[in-house]
């Protein structure tokens, strides 16, 4: 029988390694229309996959989600959106959690890049 080694990360710990290393808003399991409890599964390093857009409507909640990796890197986290609904800071942090954020292989591999996560396999544990 063959077994082998995963490291598990609380969901709570990988956000606040993200915010932490990059000072920016972040959330996984706001991401994707909002993740279920459970685990997912990542290989360190991995496979990057980048999104393409590097600005998405400024709308809390939109149907647009994700950015490339060098637009969250480079926008500034303080800057208001454009939606005159959305201008407190409450819907600023959603926008960054369910709306502006990278492809998390990108975040995967720059950690390992930092030497901030080893290679191997790991589960990132989302509960709430």
């Amino acid at each position: 029988m063959k077994t082998r080694t995963t490291k598990v990360i609380e969901v709570d710990d990988w956000d606040e390694l993200v915010k932490n290393t990059y000072g920016r808003i972040y959330s996984f399991q706001q991401q994707d229309d909002c993740k279920s409890r459970g685990v997912e599964h990542i290989s360190v390093p991995c496979n990057p996959c980048d999104y393409e857009n590097d600005t998405i409507p400024e709308i809390v909640n939109g149907i647009k989600m994700g950015v490339s990796f060098k637009a969250w890197l480079e926008r500034d986290p303080t800057q208001r959106l454009t939606n005159i609904g959305d201008q407190d800071e409450h819907s600023l942090e959603l926008w960054w959690e369910r709306n502006f954020y990278p492809h998390v292989s990108m975040i995967i591999n720059d950690l390992h890049e930092k030497g901030l996560i080893e290679a191997g396999e790991y589960m990132i544990e989302i509960d709430w």
